[in-house]
């Protein structure tokens, strides 16, 4: 027997609270404090070299969320569903975020010579005075430089790094502007509009995905010039996915409290996205397992060493914590239903995935660099990977919630907001 109820309706400030100016306010804090700590790490230290790496963390973990979200919102234009109308606005600020990840990029670009051993030979010398490394090594490396040069140069690393920020760039505006003209628009023309999107967004999924490989070829992998993996982009691409939905869910949740997601984040819905992250968790733990799979029992000299370096010299208690946290925590608590549909504990499992995100790139990138390889030991200068990511993404959320702030949280002319305005036990 249905129950008797009203089918509720959007206040008429559609705009995001006043609660966002006192998250930004406290994210710009955050940053302020983190880069004063990262100051006197670096100071302690004695180099900037961990503060670069440590920035190259907070790059690609930034670049995974304004990017990752303009993927995600590409998606979500060409699948529809209901989960689109609570993610459509949070997105959309995620990809309007890009200018601030290009800024992130430039000191990458800038010292390139002190992460990369393709852009300076200087950091091969001195593995090698050092100890770091062998001879036979170093040969290695400069057979892998020599082969690779026409791709791995500072020239190409700044233009094509520069190329896919604008095609980023580009697919951020025309959505974004799009997506204003749409809701200013008659509902009677949303059939045009839904396909106006889907257009685009169908071929923009296929321009990201080469795109988003490109620059973690140049940003990360590269730092090991004698490895490659031809899986590797598609393990971002999975993990970007991880991280965005986790961020988003994040933001839902904490803007139901107010209006007018208080309206339209129903608990199907939240129960809806936990699922479709829980999927993402088990693709990610896939692939990277495949990836392990393949390289360890194919134990060739050019690929196994990579995973050497992640594995030896006390890192095996990073990849064993990593595993533990980026993988099996989240998919077990997933698993139940009931966390699903609990608002304060699907939070604090989507703050676990951003947390475990990070510490996944930390594993990643790490280990390239010969002082560190099968070499894990404190220093001052690790510790930059916790201040510099910290305040990267505390600088980054500010900024976000500033573009979240530039439109109405919910897009009316959507086909799901009547739906989605149903009570859930309204039965067809």
């Amino acid at each position: 027997m249905a129950h008797e109820s009203h089918t509720k309706t959007l206040p008429a400030d559609l705009s995001a609270p006043p609660v966002v100016n006192t998250w930004r306010t406290r994210a710009l804090i955050v940053g302020v404090v983190f880069s004063v700590i990262a100051a006197g790490l670096a100071f302690a230290d004695g180099s900037i070299d961990h503060v670069l790496r440590a920035w190259l963390l907070g790059l690609v973990l930034t670049f995974g969320f304004a990017v990752g979200g303009l993927a995600l919102l590409m998606v979500q234009y060409v699948t529809g569903g209901k989960w689109g109308l609570l993610l459509r606005r949070p997105l959309e600020a995620m990809s309007r975020t890009l200018p601030l990840v290009f800024v992130y990029w430039i000191p990458i670009a800038v010292f390139q010579g002190k992460l990369y051993m393709w852009a300076n030979h200087g950091i091969v010398d001195q593995a090698l005075k050092l100890g770091q490394i062998t001879q036979d090594q170093v040969e290695a490396i400069d057979h892998a430089i020599k082969w690779k040069a026409p791709m791995l140069n500072p020239t190409s690393f700044v233009v094509v790094s520069v190329i896919c920020f604008a095609i980023w760039g580009f697919y951020t505006w025309r959505l974004n502007s799009l997506a204003l003209k749409r809701d200013a628009d008659s509902p009677d023309n949303t059939p045009f509009w839904i396909k106006k999107f889907e257009n685009l967004s169908g071929f923009g999924i296929l321009v990201y995905s080469l795109t988003m490989t490109a620059v973690v070829i140049y940003w990360v992998m590269s730092l090991d010039v004698t490895w490659y993996s031809s899986v590797y982009g598609l393990l971002f691409l999975v993990g970007q996915g991880y991280q965005v939905l986790a961020f988003a869910i994040l933001i839902s949740i904490a803007l139901s409290q107010y209006e007018p997601f208080k309206t339209v984040l129903r608990q199907t819905e939240q129960h809806d996205l936990g699922k479709f992250t829980f999927a993402f968790v088990m693709l990610n733990i896939y692939l990277g397992f495949a990836q392990f799979l393949i390289i360890w029992s194919g134990n060739l000299p050019e690929e196994i060493p990579w995973y050497l370096d992640r594995i030896r010299g006390h890192w095996g208690i990073i990849i064993t914590l990593d595993f533990i946290f980026h993988w099996l925590i989240p998919f077990s608590l997933l698993l139940s239903r009931d966390i699903k549909r609990n608002k304060k504990r699907l939070t604090r499992i989507c703050q676990w995935m951003i947390f475990a995100k990070a510490f996944d790139l930390f594993w990643l990138i790490e280990p390239n660099f010969k002082d560190a390889a099968r070499n894990l030991h404190f220093s001052w200068g690790i510790l930059e990977y916790i201040a510099v990511p910290v305040a990267l993404t505390a600088f980054w959320f500010a900024f976000f919630t500033t573009r979240l702030q530039t439109r109405g949280l919910v897009a009316i002319n959507d086909p799901h907001v009547v739906e989605i305005l149903e009570p859930e036990h309204a039965h067809a």
